[in-house]
């Protein structure tokens, strides 16, 4: 579904992803953990674009993910993304915010949006706040309304970067749950997250990153046990204390 080769990118004179090789299969969940400034957010980012690359490759299922125009927004159509802040429409409802891209991009009409749109928001159950505004809901509730916006636009991939982390902790297992049923129901995901029991429940392989590289690609299992590098099993000594 997804596969990075020789990937690079750099701010200025800072190397930012070094060589990064790395393919997700479709039905695949792939945590990427490591320390942060490490590159995750970045390297999730560059999938659908919304950060450039200097060098290397990345293809969605099979075909080269194009630099800009309509192609590249036919894909990103295809690629749910979720992120840190919810990036909800502030002035919109929650229902506005599920169906407008559905009407506007996919060309649905409104009844079909509607009606889809509150299956989806039941799904993730927030269908009883689809008249509020997101300043009306809890940050756990808006990130569980962004999921729903995401996957209204059918999408064959989703990417989460980091979409716990501005939650307080009473919030973020109801916004797991709900990425654990897309991960039970064959969604194919690339998730970057601190959340490590969330990791090691939820996701096929897991991806160390440290200083813009990849440093180990390993099962849950494996990796959480047995970790295979200094810096890994330095990383996972760091987090338990």
């Amino acid at each position: 579904m997804i596969e990075i080769k020789k990937l690079n990118k750099y701010y200025g004179d800072h190397h930012v992803l070094k060589d990064i090789d790395l393919s997700v299969d479709k039905g695949e969940v792939v945590v990427i953990i490591g320390p942060s400034g490490s590159g995750k957010s970045t390297l999730c980012r560059t999938v659908n674009r919304l950060e450039t690359i200097d060098s290397g490759e990345i293809l969605i299922e099979g075909e080269p993910l194009p630099e800009d125009g309509k192609d590249l927004a036919a894909i990103r159509s295809k690629i749910g993304m979720v992120f840190q802040s919810f990036n909800l429409f502030a002035h919109k409802t929650i229902l506005e915010n599920v169906t407008l891209a559905p009407v506007e991009v996919l060309h649905k009409s409104h009844a079909e949006a509607k009606e889809e749109a509150m299956r989806l928001l039941k799904r993730v159950g927030v269908d009883s706040q689809a008249d509020k505004y997101p300043i009306q809901l809890s940050g756990g509730q808006q990130q569980r309304v962004a999921i729903a916006r995401s996957l209204a636009m059918n999408p064959k991939v989703m990417l989460f970067d980091e979409p716990t982390s501005a939650l307080d902790p009473e919030m973020i297992n109801e916004v797991l749950d709900v990425m654990t049923e897309l991960a039970d129901d064959g969604m194919t995901m690339m998730i970057v997250t601190h959340e490590m029991n969330f990791a090691k429940q939820v996701s096929d392989r897991v991806v160390f990153m440290d200083d813009g590289r990849i440093l180990e690609i390993n099962t849950p299992e494996k990796f959480f046990s047995e970790p295979g590098t200094d810096r890994a099993r330095d990383f996972l000594e760091s987090i338990k204390n």
